[in-house]
C-alpha cells in the first residue's frame, strides 16, 4: 500500500528516495507480468509456465551451441542487473559454464572511462578519502542529488552535502546545466558540452605552473610527472576558456579550490564519460587527485573497513598500472577487444548482424532494455530481430520484451530478500563510492507475489537452465579495481543437486565478510558495526611501483583534443544534446508510473527559453531533433538553468520508429541520434552519446513518424 523510510535505520534515518516510494505503484501496475511469455508465429506473446519456458530455452540454447559453438551465446547485464546481486552473478556464471565469454554490461555504454583510467594510472592500495571527511571536492557532470552518485553516500545525499558545507568543505561543480547540486557549490563552471578534457588540462596547468601540488607525495609515489606537465602546457586557462566559453579566472579559481584541501577527490559522472574522450577525462581526474596527494596515508584510519566485504588491508603504496584493453575475447568489428570495463556493448549489435563464424545468435538480457538503452537504435532493433533466440527477464512488455522470443517474469524487489553487499561492492569498481560508515542491513521479503502468479527470481531461471544442461555453476566475486586492498576471494561453488534458498546464497556470497550475515540479520533496522581501527599500513620497503601520470596513450589523446575544434557553433548543427537524469526515473524504468512524473510520461527536450524564443518555438511544442545520423520527435520544455545552445534529455525512453507518434506516452529515444561507427572510443567502443551536435526543426504538417 505504501513505502516509507525507516526512521530507526542508523544511516538512512527515515530517508527514502522517490523511486523507492513509488514501489507500490510498480507492484500493482496493470502491465506487470505475472506469468512468463512466449512469442508465437504471428508475433504475439502468450503466457507460458516458467518451468516449461526453462525446458524449451535450455533445449534451444543447447542445440544452437552444438551447431555454432559457445561464442554464439551472449549475456547482457543492464543497470537493474546489479541491483539484485544474485541475478548478474548467476547469469554470468551460467554463460561461463556454457563455455562462452561473451558477457556485455551497461558499464561500457555508461562510464567505462573509470575502469580504463584506473588501470592505466594504477591503484592506490590505501584507498581514497570519502566525501564525509573531505574539505575539497570536484564533481564533473554529475548530479548526486538525483543520481545518488558523485562519490556521496546514497543515504540522504542532500543531507550529507549540507553537513559538509557546515564544516567548511569547498565544492566545485562543472556542468552545462545548473543542476540541483550546483546550489551547494562554491563555484559552478557552465561550459560548452564536451570540453571537459580541455578544462581539466587547464586546471592541471594551473596546479603545476603555480606548484600547488603535493611534491613529497608525487616524488615518492609517481612517475611521468614531466610528461604530464609538458602535455598540459598548451592548455593555459585562456585557451581552455575560449574553447569552453567560460571566464578564464573561473578555471584558475577552480584549480585553487580543488588544490587547497588536505583531503579531497575529483570525480566525473555519466555525462562526461558519454561526451567523447571519457577515458581521458577520467585519467586527468585521477592525475589531479594524485597531484594533490588526495590518497589515504600511512597510519590513517579507514572510516569503513567493510562489513559484508572482507576486511580491508590498506597499504600506503600503489599497485602497478596494468593493461586496460587488448586481451581476452576479441570482437569481429572495429578491432575491439575485452577491456577492464568489459566487452564493448556498443559493438554487440554488429556481432549479432555480421554473418559468419562467431556470430552471436542467442542473447539473454538481465535487468536491461537494449531496444531503448543501446546507442544506434535502428541497428539495435535490426540486431534483436536477427537473433535465433532472444530471452529477456523483465517485469513488463518493454520495447525489448516485445521483440523477445521468451520473457521471463521475475519477482519484484519487495518480494525477495535484499542486503547491502551490492552498495559495498561499488567501492571495488568506482572511486569513493559506498557507505562511509561500517553499515549493513538485511531485509526479508515483505510482500508475497500476486495470487495465482508464476514469477521466479532471476537466479532461479539460470539455475534451472544450468540443471537442465548439466552445467556446474560458479559465482565470481567482483575483482577490486579501486579502493583499499582486500583479500582475494575464490569463486563460489554452487550445489547443483539441492536447490538453495536466496538466503543461503546470500550466506555464500558473504562468507568471507568481516561481519557475518547472521549478525547483520540480528539488526532488523540495519546496524553500524565498528571494529578496532583499521589503519593504512606502511609502504613495503621493497615496493618500487608508481602511479602513472604520463601514460602515453592518454597524453597522445590529449594532443588530439588540442587539435580539435576549439569551440564555436556549427551552423548545420548549432545545438549540443546532453544526457541527464530524472529524479523519479531509473533509465528505462518508471516512465509509466504517473506519480513519478506528475502524470507526464515522456522525456522533454529541455532548452533555454531564449533559444526557444529565437527559434519561434513554444514550450510544450513537438519538434524534430536531427543529428548527422538520425532524428527523433520530442517535446521541448523551457529550462532557464541550461546554458544556451544546449538541449538536455534523459535517455532510455521511447520505442521503435513505428511508435514515434506515441511520444507523449513513451517519450523519445535519443539513441537514434547516435552512430556506433563514427566518433567512438577505439578501446571501449562507446560512441559519443552526449554532447551530440544536433539541429531543431519545427514540424511542417501533422505529427507523423519519419521513415
Amino acid at each position: 500500500m505504501r513505502v516509507r523510510g525507516d526512521r530507526e535505520d542508523p544511516v538512512y534515518a527515515g530517508f527514502c528516495c522517490p523511486k523507492g516510494r513509488a514501489l507500490p505503484a510498480q507492484h500493482a501496475h496493470s502491465e506487470r507480468l505475472c506469468h512468463s511469455q512466449k512469442r508465437i508465429a504471428d508475433g504475439s506473446h502468450h503466457p507460458i509456465d516458467s518451468t516449461q519456458a526453462m525446458d524449451e530455452i535450455s533445449a534451444k540454447v543447447a542445440s544452437i551451441v552444438e551447431r555454432h559453438g559457445p561464442r554464439s551465446v551472449a549475456v547482457y547485464v543492464g543497470t537493474y542487473g546489479g541491483i539484485h546481486p544474485t541475478a548478474s552473478a548467476f547469469g554470468v556464471g551460467w554463460l561461463l559454464a556454457l563455455g562462452s565469454r561473451m558477457v556485455f554490461t551497461a558499464a561500457t555504454i555508461d562510464q567505462p572511462g573509470k575502469n580504463i583510467a584506473n588501470a592505466l594510472h594504477g591503484r592506490w592500495l590505501g584507498g581514497p578519502y570519502l566525501f564525509d571527511e573531505a574539505d575539497a571536492w570536484l564533481i564533473v557532470g554529475a548530479n548526486p542529488i538525483v543520481s545518488f552518485s558523485g562519490g556521496i553516500s546514497p543515504a540522504n545525499t542532500a543531507r550529507r552535502i549540507r553537513d559538509a558545507r557546515r564544516r567548511g568543505q569547498q565544492l566545485v561543480v562543472i556542468d552545462p546545466r545548473r543542476s540541483e547540486v550546483t546550489r551547494f557549490a562554491d563555484l559552478h563552471l557552465q561550459p560548452r558540452p564536451g570540453q571537459d578534457p580541455a578544462l581539466l588540462a587547464a586546471m592541471l596547468h594551473v596546479i603545476l605552473t603555480e606548484e600547488r601540488f603535493d611534491r613529497a607525495f608525487v616524488t615518492v609515489n609517481t612517475q611521468g610527472f614531466e610528461a604530464l606537465k609538458s602535455a598540459v602546457t598548451p592548455f593555459d586557462p585562456q585557451t581552455a576558456a575560449r574553447r569552453a566559453g567560460i571566464p578564464a579566472q573561473d578555471i584558475v579559481r577552480a584549480a585553487h579550490i580543488i588544490s587547497s584541501g588536505r583531503r579531497g577527490c575529483a570525480l566525473a559522472g555519466t555525462g562526461p564519460n558519454m561526451s567523447g574522450h571519457g577515458n581521458l577525462t577520467e585519467y586527468l581526474l585521477l592525475c589531479l587527485t594524485t597531484l594533490c596527494g588526495y590518497w589515504r596515508r600511512e597510519g590513517e584510519k579507514l572510516p569503513n573497513p567493510g562489513v559484508l566485504l572482507p576486511s580491508a588491508e590498506p597499504k600506503a603504496q600503489p599497485s602497478p598500472p596494468r593493461p586496460a584493453w587488448g586481451y581476452g575475447e576479441k570482437l569481429r568489428v572495429r578491432g575491439l577487444t575485452n577491456t577492464t570495463a568489459g566487452l564493448p556493448t556498443a559493438a554487440l549489435a554488429d556481432e549479432i548482424l555480421l554473418e559468419g563464424e562467431g556470430r552471436v545468435r542467442v542473447l539473454v538480457c538481465i535487468g536491461g532494455n537494449p531496444a531503448v538503452a543501446w546507442p544506434d537504435q535502428r541497428r539495435t532493433l535490426a540486431a534483436l530481430d536477427n537473433l535465433d533466440l532472444c530471452v529477456t527477464l523483465d517485469i513488463k512488455m518493454s520495447a525489448t520484451a516485445q521483440r523477445a522470443d521468451y520473457v521471463i517474469a521475475p519477482k519484484l524487489s519487495l518480494e525477495v530478500p535484499g542486503f547491502t553487499l551490492p552498495v559495498e561492492s561499488y567501492e571495488q569498481s568506482y572511486l569513493a563510492v559506498g557507505y562511509p560508515e561500517p553499515y549493513a542491513r538485511y531485509t526479508p521479503a515483505v510482500v508475497d507475489p500476486p495470487a495465482g502468479s508464476d514469477v521466479i527470481e532471476e537466479w532461479e531461471f539460470f539455475y534451472g537452465l544450468a540443471q537442465r544442461m548439466e552445467l556446474d555453476l560458479r559465482l565470481f566475486p567482483i575483482r577490486p579495481e579501486v579502493g583499499p586492498a582486500r583479500p582475494s576471494r575464490a569463486p563460489i561453488e554452487i550445489d547443483m543437486q539441492q536447490t538453495p534458498t536466496t538466503d543461503e546464497l546470500f550466506e555464500r556470497m558473504a562468507e568471507a565478510s568481516r561481519v557475518s550475515l547472521a549478525e547483520v540479520k540480528c539488526h532488523p533496522h540495519g546496524g553500524l558495526f565498528p571494529t578496532e581501527s583499521v589503519a593504512v599500513a606502511p609502504r613495503d620497503p621493497a615496493c618500487e611501483t608508481m602511479l602513472e601520470l604520463g601514460d602515453r596513450s592518454m597524453l597522445e589523446e590529449l594532443e588530439c583534443v588540442l587539435a580539435e575544434e576549439r569551440g564555436g557553433v556549427d551552423e548545420r548543427r548549432p545545438f549540443h544534446l546532453v544526457s541527464r537524469r530524472l529524479a523519479n526515473v531509473y533509465n528505462s524504468s518508471g516512465h509509466d508510473l504517473p506519480a513519478n512524473q506528475s502524470g507526464k510520461r515522456h522525456n522533454s527536450a529541455f532548452m533555454h527559453p531564449e533559444d526557444l524564443e529565437e527559434l519561434g518555438i513554444e514550450s510544450d511544442e513537438i519538434v524534430r531533433i536531427r543529428s548527422d545520423h538520425g532524428s527523433v520527435l520530442a517535446v521541448v520544455e523551457a529550462a532557464p538553468e541550461l546554458r544556451r545552445g544546449v538541449i538536455s534529455m534523459a535517455h532510455g525512453f521511447g520505442g521503435g520508429p513505428e511508435r514515434d507518434t506515441d511520444l507523449l506516452e513513451i517519450g523519445s529515444n535519443t539513441g537514434r541520434l547516435i552512430s556506433v561507427e563514427h566518433d567512438y572510443d577505439p578501446h571501449t567502443g562507446i560512441p559519443r552519446m552526449s554532447a551530440i551536435p544536433v539541429s531543431i526543426e519545427r514540424l511542417k504538417g501533422a505529427l507523423d513518424a519519419e521513415s
